[in-house]
């Protein structure tokens, strides 16, 4: 009986010893009203995002998902960024006049004409055209030398009929991203269409090569691009669903074997 007590006892004291080993004690975080403060997370997921972005997203799926066809995909092949900068920056030398500066330049030409001065004639500034159906008409005129369309119109029927006519008239034309771009360049929110029609000379070597570009990747390649349809691609879970079925069959044709 006496060696009993004394297991008692001792098992005891090695609990006791076991408990006083952590020099640390344990403070859990409680995430209840007042007291500490929950973790970031990423709420994506949750957040109730805007309609018109909602839009874009489900318009982007229907798009990777639903065969698509060549009149409407090729507008998803944009020009690469080198040359869209290139494109850009030549853009940015030939803005349309804004209004401030037409005021000063008719107030300019005025105030000469009152001090009885001899006002002369000059050409009007080579500058890029915007405006759908400005555009349409230089194109159907051949007066257009190079036509820029913006790959993300809404809706799509706006221009999706322009690459066939640039091709008839032998136009170069190019697909770019996007609306947005193309408005800041005329001083606009969105611009459809830009078109160039002439260019200073000191600008006509940088021109040519952007022209020589273009051509290489729209105009020549007009009979391969209307060919290729887009789409068609499967989601995570229809490609999951697809490839157990595909074993089930795999399997069931060996147990037949």
């Amino acid at each position: 009986m006496p060696r009993k007590a004394a297991k008692k006892g001792g098992s005891k004291k090695a609990a006791a010893a076991k408990e006083q080993v952590s020099l640390f004690e344990k403070n859990p975080k409680k995430f209840g009203i007042g007291q500490d403060v929950r973790p970031s997370r990423d709420l994506t997921r949750y957040v109730r995002w805007p309609k018109y972005v909602r839009l874009q997203r489900q318009r982007r799926v229907l798009y990777q998902r639903l065969k698509v066809p060549p009149s409407i995909n090729q507008f998803t092949r944009a020009l690469d960024k080198n040359t869209a900068t290139q494109a850009f920056k030549l853009m940015d030398k030939y803005r349309p006049e804004d209004k401030a500066a037409k005021k000063q330049r008719l107030l300019a030409i005025a105030e000469k004409k009152a001090a009885g001065e001899k006002v002369e004639q000059t050409k009007a500034p080579n500058v890029v055209k915007y405006g759908l159906k400005h555009v349409t008409a230089l194109t159907e005129q051949k007066k257009a030398s190079l036509v820029l369309i913006a790959h993300d119109v809404e809706p799509i029927e706006l221009v999706v009929w322009l690459p066939a006519l640039c091709r008839k008239k032998q136009v170069p034309y190019a697909i770019v991203k996007g609306k947005a771009r193309l408005g800041q360049v005329v001083g606009k929110k969105t611009a459809a269409v830009v078109a160039f029609t002439t260019v200073n000379k000191e600008d006509q070597a940088e021109f040519g090569k952007l022209v020589e570009v273009v051509k290489t990747n729209y105009l020549d390649r007009y009979d391969e691009l209307r060919r290729k349809w887009g789409g068609g691609n499967v989601g995570i879970k229809s490609r999951a669903k697809m490839l157990k079925r595909e074993k089930a069959i795999a399997a069931e044709d060996i147990s037949k074997v």
